[in-house]
């Protein structure tokens, strides 16, 4: 049952893949980099699967822009954190060139808005009815917004797999400060949400899917740092009744070395793409270690 589980969602991402060699969000939808990204990292490793992954990077690489930056989708005119997943699939791919270190340089030059030198000061004033710590940079879902758990995590995934091929002091630097910026978010039950820990003195849940996502940004920190969020992963992966934050989980938590049960469908399928590739990413035979460290992971 457990390699039906895989192979059937597997076998689902192939046959859902658009003409132009994308997917969308749903089958027979516009293509977008997002759950393409996903299948290709899914699909990766299986010979049969090559020609369908080629098509995949190829409608990625069109996606790309002068200045590095890639956009989410063909309907979209700007560079977006899409960019991110661009470089780590060039990375898991063996395609990492002097065009992805194009990315890499862009993704160095974005920055949380809260960064800036005023909402500082405002902070400090407390101005905000928010407690968030805003000295650590993160990165924002666009360049001129405010930095989130999930950009910043998917973020830290592409530059520590760059780290090997264009590791400078900046990219180090902004490595640490993005850690630290996940860190600083954390809610008060010890997993995250989507990066405001809590308001008008009100602590704030955390969620399965942004602290799976922020575990995975954090691996390679101190064992220690993670031993809490490791404790809110596994009782948010007990408890959760979504199946997008489950998979989360899962690929976090097995690539933190938890070796959790392999899952069962519960005679549920559905046809949303990107949860189907990462619920073939998280599972024990699954590609999950791709979100892991390193190159090649």
């Amino acid at each position: 049952m457990a390699d039906v589980y895989l192979q059937s969602r597997l076998a689902s991402l192939l046959a859902w893949q658009n003409t132009d060699g994308g997917w969308g969000y749903f089958p027979g939808k516009k293509s977008w980099l997002e759950p393409t990204a996903y299948a290709v990292l899914a699909l990766q490793g299986s010979a049969s699967a090559e020609p369908a992954l080629q098509r995949a990077c190829n409608l990625i690489q069109s996606l790309r822009l002068p200045d590095g930056s890639y956009r989410p989708g063909s309907s979209v005119e700007d560079g977006t954190w899409a960019t991110a997943l661009a470089v780590t699939i060039a990375s898991v791919r063996g395609t990492f060139d002097d065009s992805t270190r194009g990315s890499v340089d862009w993704l160095l030059g974005v920055h949380g808005l809260e960064g800036s030198i005023f909402l500082r000061a405002a902070s400090l004033v407390h101005l905000f009815h928010i407690h968030v710590d805003v000295s650590h940079e993160g990165w924002p879902w666009r360049p001129g917004n405010s930095a989130w758990i999930e950009p910043t995590a998917h973020t830290l995934i592409a530059l520590k797999k760059a780290a090997p091929l264009c590791n400078t002091s900046r990219l180090r630097r902004r490595v640490r400060d993005g850690e630290e910026m996940i860190l600083t978010r954390r809610c008060s039950d010890g997993g995250w949400n989507y990066g405001t820990p809590s308001v008008f003195n009100y602590d704030l849940p955390s969620y399965g899917d942004t602290t799976g996502l922020a575990l995975l940004g954090l691996l390679g920190r101190d064992p220690k740092d993670l031993a809490g969020p490791m404790q809110a992963a596994r009782r948010l992966q007990t408890n959760t009744r979504s199946p997008f934050s489950s998979a989360w989980l899962a690929i976090a938590l097995r690539n933190c070395g938890v070796d959790l049960a392999a899952p069962d469908d519960h005679g549920r399928r559905g046809t949303d793409v990107a949860l189907t590739a990462l619920e073939a990413l998280g599972h024990p035979s699954g590609n999950f270690r791709l979100l892991g460290r390193g190159v090649h992971s």
